[in-house]
């Protein structure tokens, strides 16, 4: 009877182990799992931005080739004229030679455009937490790069102050702002279509305004961005990106926009100050 005691015992224990270690076995798959999940959103978004600006300077290219073409196509007319004099034929030659130097100009400006603005995008979508991410939305567009905000994140219910949830998120993104000193930056305000009714606030072209300011305030006093930088403005109800006619494109069209733009003149000098991710 004690040996069959000890051998009950001895299966029990193996099953337990057995158990215990299919459980660290489920959670590890499951940790590894979410962690791909995060790297393949952050692959997307960063696909998404290099495609907007590659299709931007794609439609610039396609307009100088164009008037390329047209220009060949005039040199063709003037040599198969006797009449032509050999002045405007050098002088069509020439505009050639231009248009193909301004080509090759803007297809480099293209790849190195698109290398900037893909450190750039990729340096603060690593910055944010996914968590963070459902209430901030990034592109580029020619150039340009829209960090949308939600106000649901921003603000205290109907009001222009900061609250203290936003403030993890905007030292994130005063981070990247810094790391790119050449950059101006507008903060934008906008609002949905439904008026305001607070006596210290006149319409929605003052609320947009105010939360325009709190953001600038805010990135200048808690997070040290120069404020010779920044520039607050708002656009009330007058720009939005959804239908106000439902709940749902209000939401979307309540919203504080951090645009930020490179300076042609400091283009090519921005290309080598990317910041090293060990300077997060």
């Amino acid at each position: 009877m004690k040996k069959v005691l000890f051998f009950a015992t001895v299966i029990a224990g193996c099953i337990m182990i057995s158990s215990c270690a299919s459980k660290k076995e489920l959670v590890n798959c499951q940790n590894e799992n979410k962690e791909l999940s995060a790297q393949y959103q952050n692959a997307r978004e960063s696909l998404a931005a290099a495609n907007a600006r590659i299709n931007s300077l794609s439609d610039q290219l396609k307009s100088c080739q164009s008037n390329n073409d047209a220009l060949s196509k005039s040199l063709e007319q003037s040599l198969n004229n006797a009449n032509s004099s050999s002045v405007n034929v050098a002088k069509l030659v020439d505009q050639i030679n231009e248009s193909n130097q301004y080509i090759r100009h803007l297809i480099q400006m293209k790849a190195k455009s698109d290398s900037l603005n893909m450190v750039l995008t990729n340096n603060l979508t690593r910055s944010l937490s996914k968590e963070d991410m459902k209430d901030v939305d990034i592109q580029v567009q020619k150039g340009v790069v829209y960090i949308s905000l939600s106000d649901n994140m921003l603000y205290r219910s109907g009001s222009y102050q900061i609250s203290a949830a936003a403030d993890a998120t905007l030292a994130k993104i005063a981070k990247i702002i810094k790391d790119y000193q050449d950059y101006d930056v507008l903060i934008e305000g906008n609002t949905d279509n439904v008026p305001i009714s607070q006596t210290n606030i006149r319409n929605n072209w003052d609320l947009s305004c105010l939360r325009a300011s709190s953001v600038v305030q805010a990135l200048q006093t808690k997070f040290g961005v120069d404020p010779k930088r920044l520039t607050a403005g708002g656009r009330g109800e007058y720009n939005p990106v959804a239908d106000n006619g439902t709940a749902a494109g209000k939401t979307k069209n309540r919203r504080t926009q951090i645009i930020i733009t490179p300076k042609l003149d400091q283009f090519m000098e921005l290309i080598g100050k990317a910041p090293k991710d060990d300077q997060k």
